[in-house]
């Protein structure tokens, strides 16, 4: 049986063929020239690091393959602003239309509002997409190292660097967490999310932290954080101070207050 990261890049592929159509480069170089909103994701996550707190990026998505339909009422602006007023860091906006039911458009609208560095997620698979994500006001990028193979990896890290975008490299293997030692002015993105089988495990993070233990940019745990005890658990086991949290917060009964707990854990 196909696996689900499969289906999803098949269909990115027929998705980008159609975008490129509507956002021609000179039209996406002369957006990325318009821009007035641009903040240095990597920077201000060392800068938080290296005040010894941890920094929560707050995910704004509809849906995913995993859980189906999150937020029925769905208002990716009002969620950013809930999230901005209570301890997020950073937004990780889904921008997949057919599996999260994205949209570029949700970066562009948050950003015209907010003053906080965005993560474009979506399933990067050509240089094109890195131009356009930052054309929309994207502060970084993400570069799924189970989606690509090395030599587009390298593309893509490449592409960002030259247009001053951060990227996030995501593993979630050891194999996956050797190679993304070479991507050095990366961040590095441990997915507790197996994206083949979408089953999580915590435990993750750890193991693969001690193979990133010499990276000199911040690592992130990413997937399965519910609550304060696995932030603590991650903490405590690990060197990483950066938690990537969606699906939690989203259904949540109250995601302020729920944001102000975690946000509010100290090392």
């Amino acid at each position: 049986m196909e696996n689900i990261l499969n289906k999803i890049i098949k269909v990115k592929k027929e998705t980008i063929k159609k975008t490129k159509k509507i956002f021609t480069e000179e039209k996406i170089l002369n957006n990325i020239k318009e821009l007035d909103s641009f903040v240095d994701f990597k920077a201000k996550m060392k800068k938080i690091n290296s005040e010894k707190k941890i920094s929560i990026i707050a995910e704004v998505k509809k849906a995913s393959p995993s859980a189906g339909e999150i937020v029925k009422n769905f208002n990716p602006l009002e969620i950013a602003k809930t999230y901005h007023e209570n301890g997020a860091s950073f937004l990780s906006i889904l921008t997949e239309e057919n599996f999260f039911l994205g949209k570029l458009d949700y970066i562009k609208n948050i950003k015209d509002h907010l003053k906080i560095p965005v993560l474009c997620k979506d399933f990067f698979i050509d240089p094109y997409q890195v131009a356009l994500a930052k054309s929309f006001g994207a502060d970084c990028i993400l570069i799924i190292l189970s989606a690509v193979d090395k030599v587009l990896a390298k593309d893509l890290y490449q592409t960002a660097n030259d247009l001053n975008i951060t990227s996030i490299v995501e593993v979630h293997s050891e194999n996956e967490a050797d190679n993304a030692l070479y991507f050095e002015d990366s961040l590095i993105g441990i997915n507790n999310r197996n994206l083949q089988t979408l089953e999580v495990s915590l435990d993750t993070s750890v193991r693969l932290s001690k193979i990133l233990i010499s990276h000199k940019n911040p690592l992130i745990s990413e997937s399965g954080i519910i609550n304060s005890s696995n932030i603590k658990y991650i903490i405590e086991k690990t060197n990483i101070s950066n938690f990537l949290i969606g699906e939690s917060l989203l259904k949540s009964e109250n995601i302020a207050l729920k944001l102000r707990e975690l946000s509010q854990i100290t090392l």
